[in-house]
């Protein structure tokens, strides 16, 4: 049991309550039952995980931050980490995967009128549907500004034409939220935001995206062909869609990094096992020196990811703006999950290489994190300019 779990210090506490470690305790359950005996399996076939989405749909490990007033258990943010945590730390894959609602969801959330609320979140509590966050596009990935995707009135209506990729979940997607521009003229500031069922027509899903690591978790890209949705479809206000998106990525980034949290996790305990077993030059290579180093800086760069990562939890359950410390935990834990990772396969050597071995499949994963919801880099960009240009924290 570490400090991060029951230490209380200067008046603040780290300890769970017996709530949380109950629902920590029961995501854990659920990886280690549903999640990573079929990891391996759906990672080598790029299997979509529909039976284990619906059994996590089931338990109640999804969509966890739809209101009561809605018909959602309303978990805090920091209750989310914890799951996210556990299920990463199953398959990251299968893990964002079942998460993914989070994203999609968040922009209704967010700028959601309440009959928007009502119109879309509700049925995602019913039935094991998903929904997607449609952001990226060919050429405009990290430079939002540069998006080509574009929205025009026309009567009570607007006509979306463009293209997005590297969408989670886009392919078994129920709707999505879309961001095109209403304004090419403004830049970002011409971004708006619209909800777009993926059975309208115009909507074509291009291609699932063959990618290197989170293999289970379906990565699309669709066109929109003179795709029409009615103006109430529209979140917010004209030009409001860059703030949208950026406002649901502070909440969102906590999450993905918590995953990434669960997926170094996962491999420091493969770590362990194995320096405890293999034995050279007499002694189980964990008395080498060498190794041990190696351990226990893995064992000090995951539970220094884990708090960054619950203080952003926390923030954002005080009500309190979290940009900063959102990139903080996004940009930490995704550096951390890539060289606990790397370091594993080096604890386990040649074996580590071969696919028969679980820790080749977790460096692989990791990299995603690095990637995705905005890369390190862009961390490291939106971290320097809240330093130098700082906003009010409220």
């Amino acid at each position: 049991m570490t400090v991060v779990e029951t230490g209380i210090a200067g008046g603040v506490s780290f300890e769970l309550t017996p709530e949380q470690r109950e629902l920590r305790a029961l995501a854990r359950e659920f990886a280690d039952k549903e999640i990573r005996p079929k990891a391996a399996e759906y990672d080598e076939h790029s299997t979509h995980p529909v039976d284990v989405i619906a059994k996590a749909h089931e338990l109640g490990l999804m969509n966890l931050h739809v209101p009561e007033s809605l018909g959602g258990i309303g978990l805090p943010s920091f209750e989310g980490m914890l799951v996210a945590e556990e299920l990463n730390r199953g398959c990251s894959g299968i893990g964002t995967s079942i998460g993914a609602n989070g994203l999609g969801a968040a922009p209704v959330l967010i700028a959601g009128t309440e009959e928007q609320k009502e119109q879309w979140l509700p049925p995602l509590l019913e039935v094991p549907i998903l929904c997607s966050f449609g952001l990226s596009e060919p050429d405009a990935g990290s430079d939002v500004a540069r998006m080509k995707s574009t929205a025009v009135r026309q009567a009570d209506s607007y006509v979306l034409n463009g293209s997005k990729t590297f969408i989670t979940n886009a392919g078994y997607a129920a709707w999505t939220v879309v961001f095109a521009k209403t304004d090419p003229s403004k830049g970002h500031r011409g971004i708006s935001a619209f909800i777009v069922p993926m059975d309208t027509p115009g909507v074509q899903i291009e291609k699932h995206l063959d990618k290197m690591g989170q293999r289970s978790t379906d990565t699309s890209a669709f066109a929109l062909t003179d795709v029409v949705v009615p103006v109430e479809n529209r979140l917010g206000e004209e030009g409001e869609g860059f703030k949208i998106a950026m406002k649901t990525l502070d909440f969102t980034r906590p999450g993905t990094a918590a995953g990434a949290v669960g997926v170094a996790q996962a491999a420091f305990e493969h770590a362990v096992a194995y320096a405890k077993e293999r034995v050279t030059f007499d002694v189980p290579i964990a008395m080498h020196q060498g190794v041990n180093f190696m351990i226990a800086d893995m064992a000090t760069e995951i539970e220094a990811a884990r708090l960054l990562v619950w203080q952003s939890a926390w923030l954002h359950d005080q009500g309190k703006r979290a940009t900063l410390q959102s990139s903080f935990a996004k940009r930490f834990a995704a550096d951390t999950a890539m060289k606990v990772t790397t370091d594993a396969v080096q604890v386990f050597g040649g074996y580590g290489y071969i696919k028969e071995y679980p820790v080749e499949k977790l460096m692989r994963d990791a990299k995603l994190f690095q990637i995705y919801e905005g890369t390190s880099q862009i961390q490291r960009l939106v971290i320097a300019k809240e330093i130098f240009l700082p906003r009010d924290e409220s």
